[in-house]
C-alpha cells in the first residue's frame, strides 16, 4: 500500500522552556474539544521552547490559542506522511523530493504499531508547490 501524503497546514508558538508549560496549553487545547493530528515541541533559544501544532480543525484550534492567551506564529504548511511501515519507507518519500532538487528542511518519523508508520516533513516555502508535484500531490 502506498503512502498517503498530504498537505497540513500548522502554526507555532514559543513559550517558556519550564516544566508544565506544555500541558497546561495542551490542556486548554483538549478542553475546547480541538483534535490534535500532530504535536512537537522542542527548544529554542535561552529559556524558551517551541511548540508545533497540526490540528484538524484550523478554526477550532486557533479559537482555542487565543481563548487560552497563547501567542501563535502565522498559518504555515507542511506534510503529513501516512502508510505502511516497511524498510526504506522514508527514504523512498525522501528520495523524490531529491530526485526533484529539492532540501527537506526538517522530517520526523515514527513507527505507530500494527505496521503503521507517520511522519512529518517541511520543505522551504519557496519549494512547497514543486514538493507538492514531486510527492504526487493535487
Amino acid at each position: 500500500m502506498p503512502e498517503e501524503i498530504r498537505r497540513v497546514d500548522y502554526y507555532y508558538a514559543t513559550v517558556p522552556d519550564k516544566p508544565g508549560q506544555a500541558v497546561s496549553i495542551l490542556g486548554a487545547i483538549r478542553g475546547a474539544g480541538v483534535n490534535l493530528i500532530a504535536f512537537s515541541g522542542f527548544p529554542a533559544g535561552a529559556r524558551k521552547a517551541q511548540l508545533d501544532f497540526i490540528a484538524e480543525d484550523n478554526a477550532a484550534f486557533t479559537k482555542a490559542a487565543r481563548s487560552a492567551a497563547l501567542k501563535l506564529s502565522k498559518k504555515k504548511s507542511g506534510f503529513l506522511i501516512q502508510g505502511e511501515d516497511r524498510p526504506g519507507a522514508v527514504a523512498d518519500t525522501l528520495d523524490k523530493l531529491a530526485q526533484a532538487g529539492i532540501n527537506v528542511t526538517s522530517v520526523q518519523a515514527i513507527c505507530a504499531g500494527m505496521g503503521r508508520y507517520g511522519g512529518l516533513l517541511w520543505v522551504k516555502p519557496a519549494d512547497f508547490r514543486k514538493a507538492q508535484k514531486a510527492l504526487g500531490i493535487a
